[in-house]
């Protein structure tokens, strides 16, 4: 099970979570590089976080349709292994990113509402025709007006039941996790990670450790049984 906390904004609380034991620490963090987020950061804050996950914790890179000369200058300069698009980037411009950082894994987030999954399938068959190969589909609620960050989930019932594990990118469950439903939320969906911001945040909008701590050993502890990991 592939656990990732998204929108970590300073160095501090990257060195904590660095510091974790194995089994209590998040497989990966999101560097949020959305300017209409609150939880934005800027390349020296990236840098500063990046230098101090080393080898434990894997940096996300996160985009909203920023212009593919920006995601490429942020991932080449901080050495981002990862990329998450958020926005409404076409699978065109995926194709195009992927020529160019070809050893670099790409996430693809998807929102979802009880309408179904016909986008989600539409997107996915113009990514094979183009020969795009996904790392992952980060699935969270469809909020009019959102990208994500709104703490509404996602319809587990129909994840559960319409997404196709066997032929599509793994399911990476993001929209309102917190530490007392993600055990749920991958006993009914079976994803092969998770993903959480707002679920472990304190007052403050910052990381509350305990709460990532408790996430991520409530998500192992439930992912026995599952179908299938996102290697990381």
């Amino acid at each position: 099970m592939w656990v990732k906390v998204c929108g970590i904004r300073n160095q501090s609380t990257a060195m904590l979570m660095a510091g974790l034991p194995d089994g209590d620490r998040p497989d990966a963090v999101g560097l949020n590089f959305y300017s209409g987020s609150r939880r934005c950061v800027e390349l020296p804050t990236a840098e500063s976080i990046v230098a101090v996950l080393g080898e434990v914790i894997e940096p996300v890179g996160l985009f909203v349709n920023a212009p593919l000369q920006q995601v490429l200058s942020l991932q080449g300069e901080l050495g981002l292994p990862t990329l998450q698009l958020h926005g409404e980037e076409s699978p065109e411009y995926v194709a195009e990113l992927q020529q160019v950082c070809t050893e670099v894994r790409i996430l693809r987030a998807m929102r979802v509402g009880e309408e179904g999954l016909g986008e989600l399938e539409e997107y996915l068959e113009r990514c094979r025709v183009l020969g795009v190969v996904l790392d992952g589909c980060l699935v969270d609620a469809r909020v009019e007006g959102h990208f994500g960050g709104t703490g509404e989930s996602p319809p587990w019932s129909l994840l559960a039941t319409a997404y196709r594990v066997a032929e599509w990118p793994p399911l990476l469950l993001a929209g309102g996790l917190r530490p007392d439903n993600v055990g749920r939320a991958i006993r009914e969906v079976f994803p092969a990670g998770v993903d959480t911001a707002g679920g472990v945040e304190n007052e403050d909008g910052d990381q509350d450790l305990e709460a990532v701590v408790q996430f991520v050993r409530n998500a192992r502890a439930a992912a026995d049984g599952g179908r299938g990991e996102l290697d990381g």
